[in-house]
This record gives structure tokens, sequence and C-alpha cells, in this order.
């Protein structure tokens, strides 16, 4: 197991219980990060801090469910990583949301789920029979990203059926 794992978990409980709430827009304004959207091409989103500021770079025009997702990516980077990203200048844009390739964006995925999906929902959408596909679309999320939160609550001792999800969801 991831040793930031639980961390990623805490944190996102901690910052929605101090903010009251989950809309990352606004947990990104009250932490002070300054949010640029950008014409990337390709890259959805990235991290920076530029002389002691905090940056979140995000693609102008993505959907507004993956805006609030891939802010919520960066927010995490920035509560679980930054230190990281003050060594690296950064981080870089290749690969930045694969998480079979660094145990980083698995956290910083596992962070987004955690603050934008909350538990309760998520159970009362399971013992409804909804699968992660409707529970996805019920929650205006993505589908990823609710099989993440589901593998989550099993690994705190649910048992839900697993279903797949890719690794490279947000890239």
């Amino acid at each position: 197991m991831l040793k930031n794992h639980n961390e990623a978990v805490r944190t996102a409980d901690r910052l929605v219980r101090k903010y009251g709430t989950r809309d990352a827009d606004q947990l990104a304004e009250a932490l002070g990060l300054i949010v640029m959207p950008r014409a990337f091409k390709h890259q959805k989103g990235v991290y920076k801090v530029i002389e002691r500021n905090r940056y979140i770079f995000i693609k102008q025009d993505l959907h507004p469910v993956m805006h609030n997702i891939v802010l919520l990516h960066e927010i995490g980077h920035d509560q679980l990583h930054r230190s990281a990203a003050i060594a690296a200048g950064g981080f870089q844009e290749f690969n930045l949301f694969n998480m079979a390739d660094r145990a980083m964006e698995y956290e910083a995925n596992m962070f987004a789920a955690q603050v934008a999906l909350p538990d309760e929902e998520i159970l009362e959408y399971i013992m409804r029979g909804c699968d992660v596909a409707q529970i996805a679309q019920l929650m205006h999320s993505d589908i990823n990203l609710v099989a993440l939160k589901t593998a989550e609550l099993n690994r705190q001792g649910r048992r839900f059926r697993q279903p797949e999800h890719r690794c490279d969801f947000l890239k």
C-alpha cells in the first residue's frame, strides 16, 4: 500500500470539513491557489510553485465535470506533494495523470475522489443497486473516479464487487 494513500483521504476529509465545500473552485480560492486557464492542446492541468506562489494551470475548454476533477487532482498535488513540486520545479505534463506510472498521481486522484464523492452518497446509490456508470452519471462525475472511490471503500472494509477502471483516465 502506498504510504501516503491514507494521508490523501485524511487531507481531503479535513479540507471538506474546514471549508464546508466540495467545489474545486471554492477550495482552490480558500487555499490561496492561483488558477490560470490555458489553451492546452493535450494536457488537462499542471501544478507549479513559482516564487512561493502556488499555481494551477488548467485547460480552459474542459467540460465542467472534468474541470472539477482535474482541479481537485491538482489541489491534491498542492496539499500532498508541494515539496516535491518545488524540488522538481513543478510537475511536468508528460504522464501527469497516469496512476500506473507514479504513486503521486494515484494519491492526487484518490484525493480528488475523496473530495468529489461523499461516502454516504456513494453508499446510498450502491444500496439502491446502481452500478458504477449509473453512479458516475447521477453524481456528475467520471466512471473511473467512482471506481477508484469504490476501491477505497472496499479497502476500508466494505465488500463491493470491484469494477474495472483505466489508470490513465485523466490523460
